[in-house]
């Protein structure tokens, strides 16, 4: 016999947690089954165990540097592993108890622990549980990819989540992917003592960001010691003495790398292929991500998807938007839509990059005139007396309304002073409301005014500081 639900919610990742408390307080009886663990890729494999790593290495890079600010260590600063670990294990479960702890203060909310796996368009079965709803919500998330290298199922490698579960330091850690979770582990492991090499297929790191970006970048990492081979278009694995080689280019040198051990970084795969959707009917591209439209419903009426599986975003703070979409819509009677959103990111490598709205070419291509703003970080004095001046502020603005298309801010703070930006973009207001604005001096955002005070016409044909 089937349970009946008014509302089903697949997943407890980002958005799933929060859609389903939203829709159990309205007053629908409302189960969440999650096959794995609470919190999924963000508490568990992403964000909270990520960066709670970044912040170890941080220490250990800063206490390395002790010295240049007058401050003076016994001996010579190590790391321990195994204490990083079980620090980042620690906070990993704060935040998943602290779900679980919410969930059961919900009145209507079941929890279901298992697989579930679609029978109908609206029902679902669960180990021996049969579920029936109304409302059915996917927020299955994605896992690691597995790329096609040759020799890859002769060499052990790491993913982004296994890679969590190290313990004991790689000798030499050779990162296969030079984008955002690539550059983040490459310097975290760096920074914890391993010798680091990074291997790219493009020709630049993180290669839908602006070439100086990219540069600027590149040159962060290389500056710490770490090796970037870009354009390798001959990756392939094989075993070694040593641990495990990784070619890298066909016909000139360095033909390859040798390194203890391998990441693989290079992208991710939605969850959808093992949850029956042919059964529900439910549409999905060609990489397997749930097709739907802009308030997130799929082609099957009464279902909608959610999160990294819809193909509509890869961010946590995506799919948390996600669930407000859904719920405003569904609930208050919004129409609130996916495209109403601005893309925004940040890269946390040490400085970290912040990013909002276009970059030079899609600003380019919009064949408006565009101003360009552009400030070095050695000319913020926050950074200058941190000892922190890598990197640069670059903002674009429509010239005729004023409104700012994007930016890039590259730099200690970067990923917070962002945001005053992204709110003036939200708001659809002009650039000179940050550049009249009166900011608090000694902080990284007092620059903002000053870099919007001094626009000029972006270059058509080239990089406005790529020449």
């Amino acid at each position: 016999m089937s349970e009946t639900f008014d509302s089903i919610v697949v997943g407890a990742g980002q958005a799933g947690p929060a859609l389903a408390v939203r829709l159990a307080k309205s007053g629908r009886r409302t189960a969440i089954v999650e096959r794995g663990l609470l919190g999924g890729t963000c508490v568990n494999t992403g964000c909270t165990p990520t960066k709670t790593l970044i912040a170890s290495a941080r220490v250990a890079h800063m206490a390395r540097r002790a010295k240049d600010y007058g401050v003076t260590l016994e001996g010579t600063p190590g790391f321990d592993l195994a204490k990083a670990m079980a620090r980042k294990d620690e906070v990993v479960a704060h935040s998943r108890d602290g779900l679980a702890e919410w969930f059961a203060k919900i009145r209507g909310l079941t929890v279901i622990h298992g697989h579930a796996r679609f029978e109908a368009p609206h029902r679902l079965r669960v180990g021996e549980r049969v579920l029936e709803a109304r409302e059915i919500f996917l927020d299955v998330g994605g896992r690691p990819g597995k790329p096609d290298f040759e020799g890859i199922e002769g060499v052990p490698y790491l993913t982004s989540s296994s890679i969590l579960d190290l313990a004991e330091l790689p000798r030499h850690l050779i990162v296969v992917g030079g984008s955002y979770v690539g550059l983040e582990f490459a310097q975290m492991f760096r920074r914890f003592g391993s010798e680091v090499t990074v291997v790219e297929k493009a020709p630049r790191l993180i290669s839908r960001e602006d070439e100086e970006v990219s540069r600027a970048v590149q040159e962060i990492l290389e500056e710490e010691g770490i090796h970037v081979r870009v354009g390798a278009e001959c990756i392939r694995l094989a075993a070694d003495a040593a641990g495990v080689k990784v070619g890298l280019h066909c016909d000139r040198e360095p033909r390859e790398a040798r390194g203890s051990h391998v990441l693989l970084a290079v992208g991710r795969t939605p969850n959808t292929d093992d949850l029956g959707l042919d059964r529900a009917g439910v549409k999905t591209d060609k990489r397997g991500q749930i097709q739907v439209d802009d308030e997130l419903r799929t082609n099957v009426e009464g279902i909608w998807a959610l999160g990294d599986a819809n193909g509509r975003g890869a961010f946590t703070h995506t799919a948390y938007n996600d669930h407000e979409i859904v719920a405003a819509n569904l609930l208050d009677g919004a129409a609130r839509r996916v495209t109403d959103r601005i893309t925004t990111y940040a890269l946390y490598i040490d400085p970290p990059l912040g990013r909002a709205g276009m970059g030079e070419r899609e600003a380019r291509d919009t064949g408006r005139p565009v101003l360009v703003g552009h400030l070095p970080m050695d000319r913020v004095s926050r950074a200058r007396e941190r000892g922190e001046m890598k990197g640069f502020m670059k903002v674009l603005v429509d010239a005729e309304s004023e409104r700012i298309l994007g930016a890039s801010l590259l730099g200690i703070e970067a990923d917070e002073v962002i945001h005053s930006i992204l709110d003036v973009m939200y708001a659809k207001a002009s650039y000179t409301v940050i550049r009249d604005a009166v900011h608090i001096h000694p902080t990284v955002s007092e620059l903002v005014p000053t870099m919007l005070g001094a626009l000029r016409p972006l270059d058509r044909d080239s990089a406005s500081h790529d020449k």
